[in-house]
């Protein structure tokens, strides 16, 4: 941010979105600060990070699309514990919450950088995933952002702030993972692949 100041924050957050453990925890408030002090307009900063979470995110959306539904089928073939007709469940259940899930996955640690690969193996409408992630992007990075510029040097507030709503959701998806290793172990069995429309 030193160097290339609100392009700099922006460019950070993309890599945010792709490289989940540099936080967006710290860099958002981090450029709120620095906002400040006067190293970028906070005006700019807001537009810059929130530039960085949508190409990061587009970037995902492109992953997932290229690896495409019938790799990911194959690969769940090959996993113990999983069956298809657990990635046929979580299609129908993204056709239905798809819209919520990228928007509201914007504003929760992990499923943040995440959200995007399903909705590109789904190929939501890009236009929409657009809208919806620029919009939750910029409510996320706004709340940061701000907190930091009001902070100023005790901006690294927020990081202590969130790290526990961060620690939440870690342990709410390890408990899962272990609800979901338990429950295939007791009841094992593949999945049918759904014929090919």
């Amino acid at each position: 941010m030193d160097t290339m100041g609100a392009p700099g924050a922006g460019a950070a957050i993309a890599l945010e979105n792709l490289f989940p453990p540099l936080p967006s925890e710290v860099i958002l408030p981090l450029a709120g600060f620095t906002a400040s002090q006067g190293e970028m307009s906070l005006w700019a900063a807001l537009v810059w990070t929130t530039l960085g979470s949508v190409v990061g995110a587009l970037a995902l959306y492109g992953v997932g699309a290229l690896f495409g539904r019938e790799r990911l089928i194959a690969v769940a073939e090959r996993l113990p514990l999983v069956k298809v007709a657990d990635i046929e469940k979580t299609e129908a259940w993204f056709a239905k919450h798809g819209t919520k899930a990228v928007f509201f996955g914007r504003m929760i640690p992990l499923f943040r950088s995440l959200i995007s690969v399903p909705a590109g193996v789904e190929r939501m409408s890009l236009p929409l995933f657009l809208l919806l992630t620029t919009v939750g992007s910029a409510i996320w990075n706004t709340l940061f952002v701000l907190a930091g510029y009001r902070l100023g040097e005790d901006w690294e507030r927020v990081s202590d702030w969130v790290s526990v709503y961060s620690r939440v959701v870690i342990v709410a998806v390890a408990l899962a993972v272990v609800a979901f290793v338990v429950y295939r172990a007791l009841r094992p069995g593949r999945g049918k692949r759904r014929a090919s429309s």
